[in-house]
């Protein structure tokens, strides 16, 4: 058989009753389906096989033997209907005479230039193209320069759940889910008035012991 020129991306659909393929675009991968080509001896298996599950004897033999006499007779058959498939999918496609693929002509040839748009871009597309790009480059830059987080105090300690019940918090002095103070109470000695950490029982100053 002759070197076959045709899309090196296909699908072999084929089953034991026929052949089937479906090629696809070298460029985008768009599909096409070759008409089903039913295999005369497949077909014939069939029919025996399904006859001698009712009757069997001489005629489920028959139908054994037509399996073999199938799985013989494939690769031959096989070779017909794909050559035969080709021939008709080159229908489908286009051959771009720089780089060797085969397009859709739908979306992948360029019918002015005669090549493929990998070969040759279309210009429109590629103006149109060009122009989204950069106008998304311009608005990233334009954003760069509003403050978004104008109003984010960033000194005050920030949580992202609360300690208490480990609800998902966004800012506030309280949690919404338990309504506990998301941080700790600051709290000053009574008598001399020095803050005490959160968990210390007395006044580090002058040991007076804590209240409330």
């Amino acid at each position: 058989m002759s070197m076959i020129q045709f899309t090196r991306n296909y699908t072999d659909r084929s089953n034991d009753y026929g052949f089937q393929f479906e090629f696809f675009c070298d460029k985008c991968g768009n599909g096409h389906m070759s008409p089903f080509i039913a295999s005369k001896v497949g077909v014939a298996t069939g029919l025996l096989r399904a006859a001698g599950s009712f009757f069997g004897g001489t005629i489920g033999r028959a139908a054994h033997a037509g399996t073999h006499l199938k799985d013989a007779l494939r690769g031959q058959g096989w070779d017909e209907a794909y050559a035969e498939a080709v021939e008709a999918g080159k229908q489908h496609f286009k051959n771009c005479t720089r780089c060797g693929k085969w397009v859709c002509p739908q979306s992948c040839w360029n019918e002015g230039r005669g090549l493929c748009e990998a070969c040759a871009p279309d210009l429109g597309e590629e103006a149109a193209s060009i122009q989204a790009h950069v106008a998304v480059e311009q608005a990233r830059e334009k954003a760069r320069t509003v403050d978004h987080v104008a109003t984010l105090d960033m000194k005050a300690t920030r949580m992202a759940a609360c300690p208490h019940c480990h609800a998902k918090v966004e800012g506030g002095k309280f949690c919404g889910e338990c309504g506990k103070p998301l941080t700790a109470q600051k709290v000053g000695c009574g008598k001399c008035g020095t803050e005490i950490p959160e968990r210390a029982k007395f006044c580090p100053e002058c040991g007076t012991p804590r209240s409330g």
